[in-house]
């Protein structure tokens, strides 16, 4: 190295910063979630609401649904759930891979909503680990919205050594 190739120290100040490696690899899953699609009722109507440019739900790093489970990481049920659908929500949930978050959209899919009988699921949790619980009837883009919010804050406040998926081949 030469004596004029020399970096000022003002310039290196400017150009390096430390992070850990939680915080890099939380930042960048938080900011590429890939959801499922998944709408089941009215609550669905609301969740493509938040698709569109008024809402703009690609400010979250979600731009796009994914049509196969393997492909997603976070499973949106957005509406009822009925007993004869439940074994093929399981489904979906078990193909999804690790790690995958999933949000429960609405009163129907939170505790069944409207429909207290026989043929309806009282709660989407019944069948699946649900991460966060959006209420209301239907709930607007901006609930939606918060409940992605908190499904960032548990993705940050992760370490990559205490997570369920890390090591688990071992």
């Amino acid at each position: 190295m030469f004596e004029d190739d020399a970096v000022p120290v003002e310039k290196i100040d400017r150009n390096i910063f430390l992070t850990t490696v939680d915080w890099i690899y939380n930042w960048g899953r938080q900011y590429s979630m890939w959801p499922a699609m998944f709408g089941l009722a009215c609550c669905a109507i609301e969740m493509i609401g938040a698709s569109t440019a008024r809402y703009d739900i690609a400010r979250f790093g979600m731009e796009f649904y994914r049509a196969s489970p393997r492909h997603a990481d976070l499973m949106i049920v957005a509406g009822t759930v009925t007993h004869k659908m439940a074994p093929q929500v399981k489904r979906i949930w078990d193909q999804m891979p690790e790690p995958k978050y999933c949000l429960a959209m609405g009163s129907c899919a939170i505790s069944g909503g409207i429909f207290k009988s026989y043929a309806v699921l009282q709660g989407v949790d019944e069948i699946v680990p649900v991460d966060v619980y959006v209420p209301g009837c239907p709930p607007r883009p901006e609930a939606l919205f918060d409940g992605i919010r908190k499904i960032h804050q548990m993705v940050r406040a992760q370490s990559i050594k205490t997570v369920r998926w890390y090591g688990k081949e071992k």
